[in-house]
């Protein structure tokens, strides 16, 4: 009986003492509806604790609006930018004990009101207007306007001014870092206009202040004559390097001195350090930023004073001609080459040590056999090709079988692979004969070639020959086999 009874007195008392610990949510009240967004959520104070804990949410213990945010010791708690409007919202309560472990408390559930009127304007906090020797490189930070969903932000050098920023909505957000530095020893002028799905209250007031000169530890003037002499390294580098695809790698080297370097691979917004020495080698394409330095000394601080070089990589290669068209004029022909590849080229036309242009088409071009050279202009290589180039013995099949069967069914010119248009080389028609001299017929070296018949006949296995004159007015005669 006296354990049963001890056992039920150290239970109460244990359930007491967490009872005391855990706070209430006292505003809003559990299942209240139409609360401002710009509410202030407060709890009973609970003493001899570290702090409490505050989660907000769309869901039962939901953290997507806030996670467990700390509010040290104060029993209250206000959204910087307020809540979402017509939103039911879970809230849940922790505190930190004694022994600085969380222990969770209980929560509510409210609703906050639908937001039907456009925000109030906003007033800057920082730089305070009128404020004086704001150093250029500041964040602009505002006041949170009750309702507001997002804010637009203009900055100008005048009235009503826009040239460094022109109305961006920055989002719901109390600040925005201008990307580059104010500019110094002016009056900056800036307007901060709150919004909502309600629209704004347009005009806001525009707010300035003024920027303040800058002193720069890496710039020196005399002063004397007023000259400004600097620190930083003075570095030369090209901003473009060309690697040959059939290459290695290539070999960066700054011209002009430094006491330290550092290279850097960029990718998006990542960069990654690759070495630290004065020359680096590069095997890949892509974008580079050489860092140089020099270290001075300032009221006992070494400081660097830092260059930046930025260039890029990119890859080139020997060109692949393609094809080549001729085409007939008046005077001579015209010669069109259609090379491809990574490269930037250049053509010339019989000497691969002559003048180059960029222009592929040729004019004017007399008869005969001409070479097209096509250069890379990062140097790496020239390729060429032979233009109406003579007619070889093994451009005619030496025999055929039209059987039927699909293979070798007809005879005819095979043009070599440089050639595009069998008119390039030959000039009109092919003659075949047969072994006594008689001519069989004009075979059309565009068509698919003979099948061995003659006046609808099939002529027998025998050896036949041709005659042919290429454009360049080179005559072959040759001869062939018809087995059946």
């Amino acid at each position: 009986m006296i354990r049963k009874l001890l056992l039920v007195i150290i239970v109460a008392v244990g359930s007491n003492i967490y009872g005391q610990q855990c706070p209430a949510i006292n505003y809003p009240a559990d299942g209240e509806t139409d609360i401002p967004v710009d509410a202030t959520i407060t709890w009973t104070e609970v003493t001899g604790i570290n702090g409490y804990l505050l989660s907000l949410g769309t869901t039962p213990g939901g953290t997507e609006l806030l996670n467990r945010e700390p509010t040290g010791i104060i029993n209250s708690y206000k959204a910087p930018v307020g809540l979402p409007e017509n939103t039911r919202i879970f809230a849940t309560l922790s505190i930190i004990d004694a022994t600085a472990q969380p222990v969770a408390c209980g929560g509510i559930i409210f609703n906050t009101m639908d937001v039907t009127t456009p925000p109030p304007c906003t007033i800057l906090i920082a730089p305070d207007n009128n404020a004086t020797n704001v150093t250029a490189v500041t964040d602009i930070i505002w006041a949170y306007a009750p309702t507001a969903t997002s804010y637009v932000v203009s900055i100008g050098t005048s009235e009503g001014g826009t040239d460094i920023l022109n109305e961006v909505n920055v989002g719901n957000v109390l600040s925005y870092d201008p990307p580059m530095s104010l500019p110094q020893d002016l009056r900056i002028y800036v307007t901060v206009r709150p919004e909502n799905e309600n629209g704004n209250m347009a005009p806001c007031t525009e707010e300035s202040f003024f920027t303040g000169e800058v002193d720069d530890p890496c710039e020196q003037t005399d002063s004397v004559t007023g000259e400004v002499t600097s620190s930083r390294p003075e570095i030369e580098l090209p901003n473009r390097y060309t690697k040959c695809v059939d290459s290695g790698q290539i070999m960066v080297s700054p011209e002009g001195q430094a006491d330290g370097f550092r290279w850097y691979r960029v990718e998006g917004n990542n960069e990654t350090l690759l070495s630290q020495n004065r020359n680096y080698q590069i095997n890949e394409v892509g974008n580079y930023i050489l860092e140089s330095y020099n270290i001075i000394t300032k009221s006992g601080v070494n400081l660097e004073c830092v260059s930046a070089n930025n260039f890029n990589v990119v890859a080139s290669e020997v060109a692949t001609i393609e094809s080549i068209g001729i085409r007939k004029l008046t005077a001579g022909k015209e010669v069109t080459v259609n090379a491809v590849g990574l490269g930037e080229y250049e053509y010339a036309l019989d000497d691969s040590e002559g003048e180059y242009q960029d222009d592929p088409v040729f004019v004017n071009v007399p008869e005969g056999p001409h070479t097209v050279f096509v250069r890379d202009k990062n140097g790496c290589g020239i390729v060429s090709r032979l233009i109406e180039r003579g007619l070889k013995p093994e451009d005619f099949p030496n025999f055929f079988t039209p059987n039927g069967d699909g293979i070798n069914d007809y005879w005819q010119f095979v043009p070599p692979p440089e050639i595009s248009d069998v008119l390039e080389v030959l000039k009109g028609s092919i003659s075949i004969f047969d072994r006594y001299g008689n001519l069989l017929l004009e075979l059309d070296p565009n068509s698919r070639g003979w099948n061995g018949n003659f006046n609808g006949k099939q002529l027998p296995s025998s050896d036949y020959w041709f005659k042919v004159v290429s454009t360049n007015q080179q005559k072959m005669i040759g001869h062939f086999s018809l087995k059946r």
